[in-house]
């Protein structure tokens, strides 16, 4: 039941809204013939998908949550890509590459969870000179962080916002009517209780959608 009242709440669907803006931030890149790109925090991974179907890269997706690879690792075997993606379970502190071997590190939502300072130590050392790391995070935690991005060799050379409170109108305010349908449709079920989270999610960005206003940040590894 639990995996059924998942699949109906469908966050993938919700989140394949965001897609052109990931389209949008690959695009602002040089084009680069065949080249590496290092997924960090891949989850199930629309993005990911998004940039195989855009270009020659090979990817490497990494993850903590083995669930979410098992999707990701799903939709993998059912494309044509599998000859271009690897997916790993493990942290971006464990992971095993020489230095200088990636030209793209790519984010979505995941740096501001992690350690920053050490974070940038290990993409810096991950990423080719004058490679590639396009991150997407909010606008505030952006702006309380810049500096510590030059700090640690990373020049930006674009950037974009998404539409304001685009989290709240496009994903959080859809999922809120999913949400109250699901309560509905399942009542009495002990399996809600994996809802809760998302419940939750709803209320914190509902209080103050503005805080979730967020942008695509293109940064270029200038080694000093």
């Amino acid at each position: 039941m639990s995996e059924e009242i998942l699949k109906d709440l469908n966050l993938e669907e919700l989140r394949d809204k965001f897609l052109i803006f990931t389209r949008k931030a690959f695009q602002i890149l040089p084009k680069m013939g065949k080249f590496s790109v290092l997924d960090i925090g891949c989850g199930s991974s629309m993005p990911t998908m998004e940039i195989l179907g855009l270009s020659d890269a090979e990817i490497i997706g990494i993850d903590v949550d083995q669930d979410a690879l098992d999707k990701l690792n799903l939709k993998i075997d059912r494309s044509e890509f599998s000859d271009r993606i690897k997916i790993i379970n493990c942290s971006l502190y464990d992971v095993d590459f020489p230095e200088d071997y990636f030209d793209v590190l790519w984010e979505e939502g995941v740096l501001h969870i992690l350690d920053l300072k050490k974070s940038l130590k290990v993409c810096k050392k991950l990423l080719k000179p004058n490679g590639f790391f396009v991150s997407l995070e909010t606008i505030k935690w952006y702006e309380g962080n810049f500096n510590r991005f030059s700090k640690h060799g990373f020049k930006l050379i674009e950037q974009f916002l998404l539409p304001e409170e685009f989290w709240w109108t496009d994903y959080y305010s859809p999922l809120e009517k999913r949400l109250e349908e699901l309560y509905k449709k399942y009542e009495g079920s002990p399996n809600l209780q994996k809802l809760e989270r998302y419940v939750m999610e709803v209320k914190m960005v509902k209080k103050n959608p503005k805080e979730f206003d967020c942008g695509f940040y293109i940064f270029q590894k200038i080694d000093k």
